[in-house]
């Protein structure tokens, strides 16, 4: 028998059990990874002891129950393509963004790397505000990619990870999610997640790109700061259950690999169409607000650069490339 690093090929079985969806036999696992039935026995174990579950029967094998949130290897394993290369996770961290920032700047890490963490201890949202994270709960992560794109279409990273997300969350959990413009995801105009990007560019084109997701998954009404009760929401109290962190970061991946191919191979076009059918945004009359002042009319479209066109009462439409905005 070859010789193997015990924790790739406890990796190697735990593919083969998940990929399978079925009881697999020792006898098979043994025979396509080339060692004993008693080494598959204590791979099977080492990956219980890691917080696998795992069903065992008499003469049908092995067969994958279910993996602990947030385990590196099931996540890996689990997404699909090329993009996503390497992926870390940590209990807790301030931000999960400035530290992919602060790392990947540093050479500590490279693109194709997503950083995930299970507390915030300084979560972030845009202007600066608080994100509201504690551990054991939600989904915070950043995503660490050189995008094959112009300075000048940085806003499409925006309107892509969030078309990824309101895809993915209605898949994993047969929702309306909807997307809020610029950078929300909502279900009934409530807040169930948002996406921060950073870059470092030069006048010619994007260095580094670190997209930030956080997705409120299993908080209670009670975890949420009593200031934004209101106007947030957990998919666990849209759903009435538990949701799966491992399912939805599995899928949000896989989403934003997909739409980021197609704006590469097939420009903007189908990106903008996905986004506009998600939008709880277009077609509704909105209040923007721009620094001192603010600014209402209806949303009537996004332009090819993402910015919220909207007529104003007057009649005139104006361009908005940044801005809150209340649904009237």
């Amino acid at each position: 028998m070859q010789s193997h690093s015990p924790l790739i090929m406890s990796d190697k079985v735990l593919n083969m059990l998940n990929n399978k969806g079925s009881f697999v036999s020792g006898q098979e696992i043994s025979t396509s990874l080339g060692i004993t039935r008693a080494a598959v026995w204590k791979k099977i174990q080492g990956l219980r002891n890691r917080g696998f579950v795992i069903d065992a029967a008499p003469s049908k094998g092995y067969r994958f129950i279910s993996a602990p949130e947030l385990a590196k290897d099931y996540l890996l394993a689990g997404v699909s393509g090329s993009l996503w290369k390497e992926l870390l996770v940590h209990t807790s961290v301030e931000s999960t963004n400035d530290l992919a920032m602060s790392l990947a700047v540093g050479g500590g890490i490279a693109p194709g790397t997503v950083l995930i963490a299970d507390q915030q201890t300084k979560g972030k949202g845009r202007l600066g505000r608080k994100w509201a994270s504690p551990g054991g709960m939600n989904i915070y992560m950043s995503l660490v990619i050189r995008p094959e794109l112009a300075p000048g279409d940085i806003t499409m990273l925006t309107i892509l990870a969030a078309v990824a997300g309101a895809s993915a969350l209605r898949l994993v959990c047969n929702i309306p999610v909807e997307i809020k413009w610029p950078n929300d995801l909502t279900f009934s105009d409530k807040k169930l997640g948002g996406i921060l990007i950073e870059v470092r560019a030069d006048p010619d084109r994007i260095n580094l790109a670190v997209i930030g997701v956080g997705i409120n998954v299993n908080m209670a009404a009670r975890d949420f700061p009593e200031e934004i009760r209101g106007a947030a929401v957990s998919l666990m109290q849209v759903t009435g259950k538990r949701q799966s962190r491992n399912d939805i970061i599995i899928r949000l991946l896989t989403e934003f690999e997909r739409w980021y191919g197609l704006l590469i191979t097939e420009g903007k076009r189908p990106l903008l169409d996905a986004w506009r059918k998600y939008s709880s945004t277009l077609g509704r009359r909105v209040m923007v607000a721009l620094g001192e002042t603010s600014i209402s009319g209806i949303a009537e479209d996004i332009d090819d650069n993402g910015m919220l066109v909207l007529k104003t009462q007057s009649g005139q439409q104006r361009k908005i490339s940044a801005g809150d905005i209340s649904l009237c």
